[in-house]
C-alpha cells in the first residue's frame, strides 16, 4: 500500500490495471482487435515498398488529373520563377560583382544544357514531390570550356542511388540504402549507377555502381522521421484513394452513358391480329409481318398509336443524388494528404468568401515557406552557392579578398522566393506602407517579401528620377514632387 494514499488505493484509482490503458489508442479491446501497427525503424519502414510507391506515384502524375494538379500546384508555389540569392556581404561593389557573375552562372548551370538554374530548381522540386527525393551532382568543368564559372549541376532521379544497397564498403564504412557513413555517422559517399536502372540495359552496364564523394552530391528530401535516409512520395498516403476514386468515377461515367441510351417501347395487345395499317413490305426496315418495328422520336412530333397500343419508356440509372457530395469528401481527403487546400486542388470556389480564402492561403503559405527554407534552400540552393563561390575564386572568375582564410562573410546570403501575389492589392500595399512608417518592418523586408531586392529598386528609382529630370518629366508617382494623393507639394506649386 502506497503511503499517504490508502483511500485512493482502496478505491482502485492507482492499481496497475487502471494505469495500463490510460490512453484509448493503446487499448486492446473489441474496437482495436484488428488494429495492427508495426514498430519498424525510420530506415526499414519504407524500404520494402519504396520503389512500388515511386512507380505508382509517377503513374498517377501521368494519368490522374488530380495528381497532376497537386504536383503542379506544389512546384509552382514552392519554386515559381525561382528562389534567388541576395548576398549579405557588406561591400556593395563586391555584392554587385557577385550578383552579375551569379546571373551568368545561372544561364549555364545545367549539365544537360536544357534549363537554367531556376528551371533546375523546378525540376528538382517536381522529382521531390512526385517520388520523394532528388539527387544532384556538382560537375566541375575545364577552364577552356568557356563557362563563366567552370561548374555545372546534373540532376539525377532517386533510382540512381539504389535504396536496396546495404552492407559494408571496402574501406570498412557502413552502407545503408545506398549511402555510405563513416564511424561518426557522417555521410561520406553515395553509391550511384552510371546510368538510370530503367535505361541501363541498352547501355550494357546495368549493375555497375560508382562511389561518389558526398561533397559532390546534393540530396534533396524531407525526412518523415528522425533518422530517415530516403524520402517518400508526397502522394503516398492517398495513392490508393486516388486509384479507387478514379475507378469509381469511371463507373459513374459508364452508368451515365447507359442513361443516355433513352428508348421507348410500344406494347401491343396480346391478340395475334395486327393493328394498324399495313405498309409496303419492301420498305427499308420493315419486319416480316410488313410493319416497321421502330418509331423515331423528333422534337414536336405527335405520334398516333393504334388502338390498344401503349408506350413505355426505359428508366436507366443516373449518377445518384449524392455523387457531388461524395466526390467533394473524397477530394477533400486527397487534398489534405497532398498538403493542398481543397480549393487549390479542385478550383472549386463556391461559397468561399475573400476572407475565408485569405485564411486558407495563409495557412498553406506558411507550410510552403517552411519547406522552402528547410529543404530547398538548405539542402540545394545553399550548397550550390558555396560550390559556386569556391569554383569562381579558384578559377579566377572573381577576386574575393580574404576568401581563402575566411569564406563565411561571402557565403552569407539570403534566398528570396518569388513573392506572393496580392489578395487585395490596395489594402495589402497600404498595410505594408503603414507598417514601414510605424517602424514595424523595413522597406528591405517588404521588398524581399515580394520577391524583390530593395537595393536594386533604389538604383532603378534613382535612374528613373534622373531620367525624368533630364527630360523635364513630372509624374504623379514621383514622391519628391507630389503627395500620396498625386497633388503637388506646396513648395513646388507655381
Amino acid at each position: 500500500m502506497v503511503k499517504g494514499y490508502p483511500m485512493l488505493q482502496q478505491r482502485g484509482f492507482l492499481l496497475p490495471s487502471r494505469l495500463k490503458n490510460s490512453y484509448e489508442g493503446a487499448g486492446q479491446g473489441r474496437r482495436a482487435q484488428n488494429w495492427q501497427a508495426g514498430s519498424s525503424g525510420p530506415v526499414s519502414v519504407a524500404a520494402g515498398g519504396l520503389q512500388t510507391m515511386r512507380n505508382r506515384s509517377r503513374l498517377a502524375a501521368q494519368n490522374d488529373p488530380y495528381a497532376v494538379k497537386a504536383l503542379d500546384a506544389q512546384v509552382s508555389n514552392h519554386i515559381g520563377t525561382g528562389i534567388a540569392p541576395r548576398s549579405q556581404y557588406r561591400d556593395p561593389t563586391i555584392r554587385r560583382e557577385l550578383n552579375e557573375l551569379w546571373e551568368d552562372f545561372c544561364t549555364e548551370s545545367d549539365a544537360d544544357g536544357v534549363l537554367d538554374f531556376y528551371g533546375q530548381q523546378g525540376l528538382a522540386a517536381n522529382a521531390f514531390f512526385s517520388v520523394g527525393e532528388c539527387f544532384a551532382r556538382l560537375r566541375p568543368r575545364r577552364l577552356d570550356d568557356g563557362l563563366a564559372v567552370p561548374l555545372q549541376l546534373q540532376l539525377l532521379e532517386a533510382e540512381f542511388v539504389p535504396h536496396t544497397k546495404n552492407g559494408n564498403a571496402p574501406n570498412g564504412n557502413r552502407i545503408r540504402q545506398g549511402i555510405e557513413f563513416d564511424a561518426l555517422g557522417q555521410r561520406v559517399a553515395y553509391w550511384m549507377y552510371k546510368f538510370h536502372p530503367g535505361d541501363a540495359a541498352s547501355a550494357g552496364d546495368f549493375n555497375s555502381l560508382v562511389r561518389v564523394p558526398a561533397s559532390e552530391v546534393l540530396h534533396v528530401y524531407e525526412p518523415s522521421r528522425p533518422g530517415a535516409l530516403r524520402g517518400v512520395p508526397m502522394l503516398a498516403s492517398v495513392l490508393l484513394r486516388l486509384k479507387t476514386l478514379d475507378e469509381f468515377n469511371d463507373a459513374v461515367l459508364y452508368r451515365q452513358e447507359v442513361a443516355n441510351l433513352f428508348a421507348g417501347f410500344i406494347r401491343k395487345p396480346e391478340s395475334g391480329d395486327a393493328i394498324g395499317p399495313p405498309i409496303d413490305t419492301g420498305a427499308q426496315g420493315a419486319g416480316e409481318a410488313g410493319y416497321l418495328p421502330m418509331v423515331g422520336l423528333e422534337p414536336g412530333t405527335m405520334q398516333e398509336l393504334a388502338p390498344g397500343e401503349e408506350v413505355e419508356f426505359s428508366d436507366p440509372p443516373d449518377a445518384g443524388n449524392n455523387y457531388a457530395e461524395f466526390m467533394r469528401e473524397q477530394l477533400t481527403a486527397i487534398a489534405a494528404g497532398a498538403g493542398l487546400p481543397y480549393e487549390l486542388l479542385t478550383g472549386d470556389l463556391r461559397n468561399i468568401s475573400d476572407r475565408v480564402i485569405r485564411v486558407i492561403l495563409n495557412e498553406f503559405r506558411r507550410r510552403v515557406e517552411q519547406r522552402q527554407q528547410a529543404i530547398f534552400v538548405h539542402q540545394f540552393c545553399r550548397k550550390v552557392w558555396c560550390a559556386f563561390l569556391d569554383t569562381a575564386v579558384l578559377s579566377g572568375a572573381i577576386d574575393l579578398p580574404g576568401y581563402a582564410s575566411n569564406p563565411r562573410p561571402f557565403r552569407r546570403v539570403r534566398w528570396v522566393p518569388q513573392g506572393w501575389a496580392y489578395i487585395h492589392p490596395v489594402q495589402d500595399v497600404q498595410a505594408d506602407r503603414l507598417a514601414v512608417r510605424a517602424g514595424f518592418t523595413s522597406r528591405t523586408e517588404v521588398a524581399l517579401k515580394r520577391g524583390s531586392d530593395a537595393e536594386a529598386i533604389d538604383l532603378e528609382n534613382q535612374a528613373d528620377n534622373a531620367r525624368a529630370d533630364q527630360y523635364g518629366l513630372n509624374y504623379d508617382s514621383d514622391p519628391r514632387l507630389r503627395d500620396g494623393a498625386g497633388e503637388l507639394i506646396e513648395d513646388d506649386k507655381p
